[in-house]
């Protein structure tokens, strides 16, 4: 199985360091910079679950020669159509793609773009940045990486790439109900993503104000409200385990989307609040968070293009 990853960065670096490093052939799609970087120095991972130093094979858009078996696609939302013109050289008739970005607005546009038999559905659960030298730093435990057929099926192509992560570094699972997953996920990431961008603070923090709980509850259950009106409702058990995740003394938890407002950079604030504020209105949804967080995304974008053009 030939499997070319696009990126390597914090994402695309620590899985596809990891297959490869498991005996997979890998190929890493990056930027010329990048490419000279991984050439001089390698592969560099710093884990809880161990460090990672290797060379790896890697190209540019220009070298892109056969179709490969898996392209895995590790980009921010916000460079989606970037992301489709680099790998459309690489996808050949057989090819899956098998995107790993947050939220599942991105699902429905690669279908579009590849056709839904190409398609697979990914996610992934991990804490990680690239360092300024280039090392993928993970930032917690957390090292899942979740995929499936969109229309349920156990296909041998799933099933052969979670064979190829190697444990306890990565845990890969193939399942029947990755659109579930995903409605899950984005359950979660959904309500970190509000209240931490809304209040610029850790999820500690803001539960240490009157109405931090409150705030943090509320989000939670309308998104899964919404999530139910999609068809994928979760059970309650699983609301509670969230709650008591979110509800941690002192955590210093945030969405990456905060991380990405401080250090001033692009977001993900159209592909996942402006979503659930579309989904809320569209299923009757009353709260109003979710047109709050997406109209504070938005301004801080236009904020920030008009500093950079400034």
């Amino acid at each position: 199985m030939k499997i070319l990853v696009l990126g390597a960065g914090a994402l695309g670096g620590y899985f596809g360091g990891w297959l490869a490093e498991n005996g997979a052939d890998i190929t890493f799609l990056v930027r010329p910079a990048r490419k000279a970087a991984l050439d001089r120095w390698g592969l560099r991972i710093d884990s809880s679950v161990g460090p990672l130093s290797r060379q790896v094979r890697s190209i540019t858009q220009d070298q892109i020669g056969a179709a490969y078996d898996i392209v895995l696609l590790c980009a921010k939302a916000y460079d989606l159509d970037a992301a489709i013109s680099a790998i459309r050289p690489a996808v050949g008739p057989s090819t899956g793609v098998l995107p790993i970005l947050n939220g599942i607005k991105h699902i429905d546009r690669l279908v579009a773009e590849f056709g839904a038999h190409r398609v697979i559905g990914g996610l992934a659960k991990i804490q990680a940045t690239l360092k300024p030298d280039g090392t993928v730093l993970t930032l917690g435990d957390w090292n899942e990486i979740v995929f499936g057929e969109l229309d349920g099926r156990m296909s041998e192509r799933v099933t052969h790439l979670a064979a190829l992560f190697p444990s306890p570094q990565v845990r890969a699972q193939a399942v029947p109900d990755i659109r579930f997953q995903l409605w899950r996920k984005l359950t979660h990431l959904g309500t970190v993503a509000a209240v931490t961008t809304l209040t610029r603070q850790s999820i500690g923090v803001v539960n240490q104000t009157a109405d931090g709980p409150w705030l943090i509850e509320s989000t939670l259950r309308s998104i899964a409200a919404i999530a139910a009106a999609e068809g994928y409702a979760l059970p309650e058990p699983m609301i509670s385990d969230y709650l008591k995740v979110f509800g941690v003394a002192g955590s210093a938890y945030k969405a990456s989307m905060l991380r990405d407002m401080e250090r001033g950079g692009p977001t993900e604030g159209a592909h996942i609040l402006a979503f659930l504020a579309e989904r809320a209105g569209l299923h009757g949804v009353a709260n109003p968070i979710f047109r709050i967080a997406a109209a504070n995304a938005e301004a801080y974008e236009v904020g920030r293009t008009a500093a950079v053009d400034g």
